[in-house]
């Protein structure tokens, strides 16, 4: 049993690289370095692949926890949010079908038009560098993460 527990730990890389945006502000106050914002939802069909067919690839686990401070955020996040000397609320809880949080519709930048899955990348500094809004393959993800570190 342990054989085979090691073994197949081997093929199923830990995605232990998430952050959580308090954790990505101390993270980069101690070392900066570019940042990859990706923002799903429990509905969405696209977020659900990425995240069993594209996020489990070793080639992205290693890419994202080596050069990347990683954040997966669930943009129907019901709890408020302190980032940046900040409180993100999501103040659609009550009001929407969809209610999605303020920090995931502020990174968005659009009120009305946010669709998960949306990854952004983020340099050192937090300037925008590249938003996507939609799903990436692994190989397409490795090439937008190697471009941009």
């Amino acid at each position: 049993m342990t054989l085979m527990v090691l073994v197949l730990s081997r093929y199923v890389p830990a995605q232990d690289y998430w952050l959580d945006f308090e954790q990505l502000e101390d993270s980069l106050r101690a070392n900066p370095k570019p940042v990859f914002l990706y923002f799903q939802t429990d509905w969405c069909s696209y977020c659900r692949k990425m995240e069993a067919e594209v996020f489990t690839k070793e080639i992205i686990s290693t890419e994202l926890s080596e050069h990347y401070y990683a954040v997966k955020f669930d943009a129907e996040y019901p709890e408020d949010v302190l980032f940046d000397g900040k409180r993100f609320s999501n103040r659609n809880l009550k009001k929407s079908r969809t209610p999605f949080h303020d920090i995931a519709l502020l990174f968005s930048g659009e009120q009305k038009a946010f669709a998960p899955p949306l990854i952004i990348l983020l340099d050192e500094r937090f300037f925008i560098r590249k938003k996507i809004n939609s799903y990436l393959d692994s190989k397409s993800l490795y090439t937008l993460l190697s471009s941009h570190r």
